[in-house]
């Protein structure tokens, strides 16, 4: 009989279930999206229970309409989005509050005491990452002081989503992340690969709360998901997201790089095996562990690119749907001048700066709605553009990039990512890239896959988007983007 193993992709948005055969390809999918929770501005919470209802609902409907049946699952395999965070009480493993989401800002206070303390560079050297609310250390601090304040912390766990469903899958046998979600949370030293002490105490955080942090091809327990299954099967293959989906495009060896374009967007570049300090805003994580030996990157977060779309469809009302921001965007020459910075929870890699707001530059009365979708398009470009660079200042060394996530779809959008990198930029046919990762990762784990090489050549020939505008235009454009940047940052100093 013919095995799949089920990978589980809980991303920002909703929840995707892939099942994957042995030749590493999708045989059927499913996704069920979860309510976003604004209890503020520049607040944003999920519900972690409706998140694990969904993943079991998710299952369930994928073998349903597969018609595959539920005993030639092989194992079960977990990607997430990745900083976001729940605190839980073990003894009902029920949460004490809503997860607290990447995109949330309310740790600011918390993470500008850090800094102004003197403790970012110390941070940094040991955890690869900047002091910003974007990591999980504020929201899990601010969760103790705010929301279970008088709850024992001896009864208290916290973890990123994957250690959270892990959690409730295993019924609570198993409390445990693996090394690139738990090199996301600013709490993990990536060079001792152990959770720092020394952190949890400046933010007051209990060590004895943290997750066991395992390889990511390692077993993370077992489960039937709720009943579904006729027998326990491993849980193995577990991976944050965006590694997951370096992973997925085969980029295994330093110097590879890929861009997702989710919600927001992720730029991943592989370094290799040896820890390097980062710096011009961007930071080193762990890419994953495999058998306890691990790989390092170089990453920039870019907090809003799949989110300006968004932005553009539901709050705007400018376009039916992301699809037609393609043909809206290309009924139009060029931008008209007119440049959206989507700093709607302020500006991430390089810049790192949660304190701004997001603006639009250059409307005249000759602007048209075209202008501006055009604009928020080019701006995922540019912000790309400056993690990019940002990267070739401390050395690296780009070659082609790989495009994974809903907006690589956007041809318009990929060439002009083409034009303004000046590299060529290469889209796959299909775009579950991370779950297909984390997939392949529990395939290795398992002995389905025996080496690297196999899952390299698992990736099919992509379509090449080739630079086509001259290096005087594009710099023209990058100019305007800049200057609209250093605008919008002046007005803050």
């Amino acid at each position: 009989m013919e095995t799949y193993i089920l990978a589980l992709d809980q991303s920002t948005s909703g929840t995707k279930g892939l099942l994957v055969n042995a030749e590493g390809r999708i045989v059927h999918q499913h996704w069920m999206g979860h309510e976003q929770i604004y209890p503020q501005p520049g607040w944003v919470e999920h519900d972690p229970e409706e998140i694990y209802q969904n993943v079991l609902k998710t299952a369930e409907a994928l073998l349903k309409q597969s018609g595959i049946a539920s005993n030639a699952i092989a194992a079960l395999s977990i990607t997430n989005q990745r900083e976001t965070v729940v605190v839980w009480d073990q003894t009902n493993s029920k949460p004490v509050y809503n997860a607290i989401v990447w995109q949330c800002m309310r740790g600011e206070k918390i993470c500008t005491d850090l800094s102004n303390a003197g403790h970012e560079q110390e941070i940094l050297k040991r955890t690869g990452l900047v002091v910003d609310p974007y990591f999980s250390a504020s929201k899990i601090k601010w969760i103790l002081d705010h929301a279970a304040a008088e709850v024992d912390r001896e009864k208290l766990l916290f973890g990123t989503i994957d250690s959270w469903l892990i959690w409730k899958l295993t019924d609570g046998r198993v409390h445990a992340c693996d090394y690139s979600n738990a090199s996301r949370t600013m709490l993990f030293n990536i060079q001792r690969l152990e959770w720092d002490q020394d952190i949890f105490d400046l933010l007051d955080i209990p060590l004895a709360m943290a997750p066991e942090v395992r390889s990511s091809n390692a077993e993370f327990g077992s489960t039937d998901l709720g009943g579904l299954l006729p027998r326990p099967v491993p849980i193995c293959g577990v991976m944050g997201d965006s590694q997951a989906a370096l992973f997925g495009q085969g980029c295994i060896t330093p110097g590879s790089a890929k861009v997702t374009y989710g919600t927001g967007s992720s730029i991943v570049l592989n370094i290799g095996s040896e820890f390097q300090l980062p710096a011009g805003g961007i930071v080193t994580s762990l890419a994953w562990g495999i058998d306890g030996k691990v790989d390092y990157v170089f990453e920039g977060n870019v907090h809003c690119t799949g989110k300006t779309i968004d932005w553009m469809i539901n709050t705007l009302g400018l376009i039916p749907d992301a699809e037609s921001s393609e043909t809206v965007a290309l009924s139009v020459p060029d931008n008209g001048g007119v440049y959206l910075v989507p700093a709607f929870v302020g500006l991430g890699a390089p810049y790192w700066r949660s304190d701004l707001k997001a603006a639009l530059f250059g409307l005249t009365f000759n602007s048209t709605k075209a202008h501006v979708v055009r604009a928020g398009l080019e701006s995922i470009a540019y912000q790309i553009y400056d993690v990019l660079a940002a990267m070739e200042k401390i050395g690296a060394k780009l070659g082609q990039i790989k495009a994974d996530g809903g907006a690589s779809h956007n041809r318009f959008l990929m060439q002009f990512q083409a034009d303004m990198l000046q590299l060529p930029v290469m889209t796959l046919p299909y775009g579950e890239l991370s779950a297909l990762g984390a997939a392949y990762m529990g395939g290795i784990g398992l002995g389905m896959w025996k080496s690297l090489a196999e899952i390299e050549a698992f990736n099919a020939d992509g379509k090449v988007y080739q630079p086509s505008l001259s290096l005087s235009e594009r710099n023209q454009l990058l100019c305007g983007w800049h200057e609209a940047v250093n605008k919008l940052m002046g007005e803050k100093q």
